[in-house]
């Protein structure tokens, strides 16, 4: 932690199980370039999309069989084959990142968590793929666990967010706190903001809550790695919470005492 970008993805972590480093590792890769595609650099959108179609493009190529000469997808082809990993899940990703070049405001909270189900979930899936633990009841517990992953990075980065012309937060949550963009302009701490805040920072606890009892299906050192990761997750919106909801001035951080207490708690859960 913090979670950020694709750093909630467990990479190559001591804890994971051997056999599952290079397959995560390959995973990763292909997601953090596509979305660096749509979220890095002055390139116009565009181009950007353009960027994209060509992962699309590269996925029609694995999905036909069809041998490409990129290492990325050389790698990620091997990886789809020997784990019989669906291909849509990698297609929800790209569709996720292209949404991010053109969409910059969100309705409701129904409308986000779609987002979510395309830009979050498709790790967690792939990652119980990877394990053999598909069960509907897991699947569901995965998409509560990576969606809460995505709100958090989200609550988080409201200020990073806004110096790109983008809210996540439902329009018609601000709406109803009496909130507005000027208010996120100017990084103005009402009490209404806090209001506001506090309701998505509750919301999203018990959306990782829901999804937490998957860590009884996880085996062995996995299983510990995506405990912390739900840790890490809930600590930073204690985080926030610290910082009376300033996320405008106090993006959370993680130091020793926070790691001490994730840990404490993953021994519990």
């Amino acid at each position: 932690m913090p979670v950020d970008h694709y750093e909630n993805f467990p990479v190559a972590s001591l804890l994971l199980p051997k056999a599952l480093r290079q397959p995560i590792e390959v995973i990763y890769h292909f997601a953090r370039s596509a979305d660096d595609l749509a979220d890095e650099g002055d390139a116009p959108p565009s181009e950007r999309l353009q960027g994209l179609k060509a992962y699309q493009q590269a996925l029609d190529r694995i999905e036909a069989g069809t041998p490409t000469d990129t290492p990325l997808f050389q790698r990620l082809a091997q990886v789809i084959q020997t784990h019989q990993l669906p291909i849509q899940l990698f297609r929800d990703l790209l569709d996720a990142f292209a949404q991010d070049v053109v969409k910059t405001r969100y309705t409701d909270y129904p409308e986000l968590l779609d987002y979510c189900r395309r830009s979050a979930n498709p790790v967690g899936r792939l990652l119980l793929h990877l394990c053999n633990r598909t069960a509907a009841e897991q699947l569901h517990q995965s998409d509560c666990i990576c969606s809460a992953l995505q709100l958090i990075n989200f609550w988080q980065d409201v200020a990073i967010d806004w110096q790109k012309h983008r809210i996540y937060i439902p329009q018609n949550d601000m709406a109803n706190f009496g909130i507005d963009e000027g208010d996120i302009a100017a990084g103005h701490r009402s009490p209404a903001w806090c209001k506001l805040m506090g309701f998505q920072i509750e919301r999203t606890r018990a959306l990782m809550r829901t999804g937490a009892p998957l860590v009884q299906h996880l085996p062995g050192r996995l299983g510990w790695e995506i405990r912390l990761t739900i840790q890490g997750g809930l600590r930073i919106l204690d985080r926030i919470e610290a910082v009376n909801y300033d996320v405008f001035l106090h993006r959370p951080r993680l130091g020793l005492p926070d790691w001490l207490a994730i840990a404490c708690r993953s021994l519990t859960m």
